[in-house]
């Protein structure tokens, strides 16, 4: 791209929070219920964002990975987290049941990925991921539906 070139993007198509604001306010708090380790909720956010093509989450969850101490090595990596040496056995069977819950429609989320994460995690914490996938995934149509521009955009 030449310095002349100027970066186009889709334009919003509308404003959820501010025109539904109580129903996010809403979504917000259950989610503030889920109970897991701050850097695996991140990791699930941003795979399931990924998945989606959020570009909205992405910008947001990455920051907040950052924020959570995730190494920059590691969100480069999570696209190939099945082959990547960057996660451990547990994180692979959650980022797993994270692209299958995600891609339900595709996947129904087949029973040796289930297994896999219930053979790492209690049922409590299996439970809290997977409503993390199903809320992040909320997020993530809301947010590719209305064209939300990430907050860190500044058009040049």
């Amino acid at each position: 791209m030449t310095t002349t070139e100027t970066h186009t993007h889709p334009q919003p198509r509308l404003d959820p929070f501010g025109l539904a604001g109580s129903v996010a306010a809403a979504m917000a708090r259950v989610e503030e219920r889920i109970k897991l380790d701050p850097a695996l909720r991140e990791l699930i956010k941003l795979r399931a964002s990924q998945i989606n093509g959020c570009a909205y989450c992405l910008d947001m969850h990455w920051a907040d990975a950052k924020a959570a101490g995730e190494s920059d090595v590691r969100l480069a990596q999570l696209s190939a987290h099945a082959e990547s040496p960057y996660f451990d056995a547990r994180e692979r069977a959650v980022l797993a049941l994270t692209d299958a819950v995600t891609l339900v429609a595709e996947t129904q989320v087949p029973d040796e990925v289930w297994d896999r994460a219930a053979q790492q995690l209690d049922e409590v914490e299996l439970a809290n991921v997977l409503l993390q996938i199903a809320a992040i995934n909320f997020w993530n149509r809301v947010a590719v539906a209305s064209r939300l521009v990430p907050a860190s955009w500044t058009a040049a």
